[in-house]
């Protein structure tokens, strides 16, 4: 008989979203009440027109022998590859379309990304961020360490000279606090980063809500008028918009968010040619995984995608991302009126600090029960998040504004 991994038995016994699903699951089965979910980060608008359009005509293309198509190319279609250096270059920013990776997106890149490296290796995450990258290096064995990130720095945790990692891990906008890296901010972690010989995981998942997210903004329904006057104090949406991180940093970016693929799988990485590990091409290592452990994503889907980086798509997507943008507004505000103090905002979700010195587990329960509604206790992002929790507004409009009316209520009632 085989023996398991022995790693296995040092993760938590659910993960997060499993675990809170239950406990809704139990509340709505005991009350016969519909509680409003503000937990899971998923999409609720649909696919654009763009999109839907583009994977129907691929599904007919497959359903004739001309047009049929087998295995695709091993680092997905160089017409979605193109697209993704033209979105790229769309911002000013340069990358190669040769480094660009099709994957059945983000999550599934920032854990099998750790198959390169050695079980040896330090890794060190942001606490609290998500957790899916504490648990796939548990899984693997390897050692972690911690950058806190709180209040005095605005969750946004600085690189520490006496800290040593090999792996370091950074989510901009971050999950689940909405955090966003300016610049010069990044700068840090690259020199970080050179200097140690390290490599940055940098996931940019939510980077197409930047354009829409800040505190300062009036409304997010227009992207023009939610840039920072000074550009420099505005978070950047790549990586690579930081000089030298080509020699050091891995980008993870997805359809799931702004284009609403979370339930038709399609992402991408980068891994500039430049990056190098004990002078071995991190590129080269990363092909040669893909082409031994993954088929890649379906002809159709990849079409989709193109046609999402469309004009006709993004204008599209850009809607859908300033209506999560104003759901977060709308539920953000309803908690700042009662007194509840709010962090982040580049990023459908509000991180509110628990009222009534409640610790985030404490607020779920509260929230439940009171108001029937249901965000993430903040314990299950890391120990930093433990008196905070996170609204999803990932959401209904209406849903949004009764859960405002709700929160209102119930917080200035009290305990």
């Amino acid at each position: 008989m085989p023996n398991l991994n022995k790693n296995y038995e040092k993760l938590r016994k659910n993960y997060l979203f499993t675990e809170t699903a239950k406990k809704i699951a139990v509340f709505e089965e005991r009350t016969g009440r519909k509680v409003l979910r503000l937990g899971i980060g998923d999409v609720t608008l649909p696919l654009s027109s763009a999109a839907v359009n583009a994977m129907k005509r691929a599904a007919e293309e497959m359903g004739r022998k001309e047009t049929f198509r087998g295995y695709g190319e091993e680092q997905g279609y160089a017409f979605l590859r193109e697209a993704i250096k033209k979105y790229y270059a769309d911002r000013g920013v340069s990358v190669s379309a040769n480094d660009i990776f099709i994957s059945d997106g983000a999550k599934s890149d920032c854990a099998n990304l750790s198959d390169l490296f050695d079980e040896n290796n330090t890794v060190l995450l942001p606490d609290p961020v998500y957790p899916a990258y504490a648990d796939v290096n548990v899984m693997a064995g390897r050692k972690i360490v911690y950058a806190a990130a709180d209040e005095s720095n605005g969750f946004l945790p600085e690189p520490d000279e006496n800290t040593r990692a090999d792996i370091v891990y950074l989510c901009s906008p971050n999950n689940p606090t909405g955090a966003a890296y300016a610049a010069e901010e990044l700068e840090k972690w690259v020199r970080y980063a050179i200097q140690k010989k390290a490599v940055i995981l940098y996931d940019a998942a939510y980077e197409c809500f930047i354009p829409f997210g800040g505190f300062f903004d009036k409304s997010a329904d227009d992207a023009g008028k939610n840039r920072a006057e000074n550009g420099k104090d505005f978070p950047v949406r790549s990586i690579y918009e930081v000089p030298g991180a080509d020699q050091c940093a891995i980008e993870v970016c997805s359809f799931s968010k702004f284009a609403s693929f979370t339930g038709t799988r399609c992402g991408f990485t980068v891994i500039p040619a430049a990056l190098r590990c004990k002078n071995v091409s991190v590129k080269e290592a990363w092909t040669r995984r893909q082409s031994a452990r993954f088929n890649g994503v379906s002809y159709i889907v990849q079409r989709g995608a193109e046609a999402a980086l469309s004009e006709a798509g993004m204008a599209e997507n850009e809607r859908n991302a300033a209506y999560y943008m104003q759901n977060a507004r709308i539920i953000r505000e309803s908690l700042q009126s009662a007194g509840v103090v709010c962090y982040g905002g580049y990023a459908p979700y509000v991180w509110a600090k628990c009222p009534f010195g409640m610790t985030g587990g404490e607020f779920f329960a509260f929230l439940l029960n009171r108001a029937q509604i249901a965000g993430t206790p903040g314990g299950g992002f890391g120990k930093n998040g433990e008196n905070y929790f996170r609204f999803s507004a990932f959401c209904s409009r209406e849903s949004a504004l009764l859960a405002a009316e709700r929160l209102q209520n119930v917080l200035n009632r009290g305990v």
